[in-house]
């Protein structure tokens, strides 16, 4: 279980202030988890296929929110192996330019809110959004204004009144080209939204969007944990690679073949005094996943930190 229990209270901190005490790298242990490639749609054998891979966290299994069997079933075998639903993805434009398109999509999170909520994941997690008409994720102009931001605090606000959740929180990743696009404006995000099942889901791969941020990951890396540590109920596992060219491009890699300070990252995690999931994502095998798993478990023993 989630130390404090699986409840939000037990997820959160009291608040933005406070200090992720780096001087003690040990700390909790940290909920490694990831995909699995078990064809089953059976929650027992999902849940056990966790274990047996060293996981104690999960990302969802498939499941529709009027399927409420199932979602119980989830909920009760994940527990029972000690595994952690760490998220359940929306992954939609909550800012599309149309305004029936933007509707739908709302009222999808609101679904996938409630099933997060049902199986007593740490939380349900979208990107802001986008005014974009290329791509539903693509950067715009417009996408670092008031305007912006304003819409997505409304958002936020929306969805959370209509589910009220108790059990989960609601997030949003920052974003190399949409606002959150730091701590600094995630801070300013949570304090705007202003309710307590709004959490922080962190990827810190996704702002590394300049070779200043590249070369001083450490350095951002300690930032964003010291300023949204307390709210944090969920982090991305992945690394970066600078690809040569005329432009700057950084490639995700598997964790360990690029530049990110996992020994940072991992006493980070490890300070905050609960257990929060750290999810390997966006890997392009069965294979590739057991390699940056066995990277962050080999760093994690090479610095004194554990794993649940």
């Amino acid at each position: 279980m989630i130390q404090g229990g699986w409840t939000r209270r037990g997820l959160l901190g009291a608040g933005l202030a406070g200090s992720t005490g780096l001087a003690h790298p040990s700390g909790t242990p940290i909920r490694l988890g990831g995909p699995i490639f078990l064809k089953s749609d059976d929650p027992e054998a999902l849940a056990r296929e966790h274990r047996r891979l060293g996981y104690s966290a999960a990302y969802c299994p498939k499941v529709d929110r009027s399927d409420v069997a199932r979602l119980t079933a989830i909920d009760r075998a994940f527990r029972a192996q000690e595994v952690v639903i760490a998220e359940v993805g929306a992954w939609v434009n909550m800012l599309d330019v149309d305004p029936e398109k933007r509707r739908k999509n709302l009222s999808y999170v609101a679904e996938r809110l409630e099933i997060a909520e049902a199986v007593g994941a740490a939380c349900c997690v979208n990107i802001a959004g986008s005014f974009s008409t290329k791509l539903w994720y693509g950067p715009d102009p417009r996408n670092v204004t008031k305007e912006y931001f304003d819409a997505t605090v409304e958002n936020c606000r929306k969805l959370i009144d209509q589910v009220r959740p108790k059990r989960t929180t609601f997030s949003v990743e920052m974003s190399p080209w949409n606002l959150p696009d730091g701590p600094d404006e995630y801070v300013r995000l949570i304090k705007a939204v202003d309710r307590p099942a709004f959490a922080v889901h962190l990827d810190i791969c996704n702002i590394v969007n300049s070779p200043r941020r590249l070369y001083s990951n450490a350095v951002l890396i300690k930032e964003c944990f010291e300023k949204l540590g307390p709210k944090l109920v969920s982090c991305h596992a992945k690394d970066l690679d600078w690809e040569p060219g005329m432009q700057i491009h950084f490639r995700e890699v598997v964790p360990g073949r690029g530049q990110m300070d996992y020994r940072v990252w991992l006493r980070c995690m490890a300070s905050l005094g609960r257990s929060v999931p750290l999810m390997l994502e966006h890997l392009k095998s069965a294979q590739e996943y057991d390699d940056g798993r066995a990277y962050i478990e080999g760093i994690g023993r090479e610095i004194g930190v554990s794993f649940a």
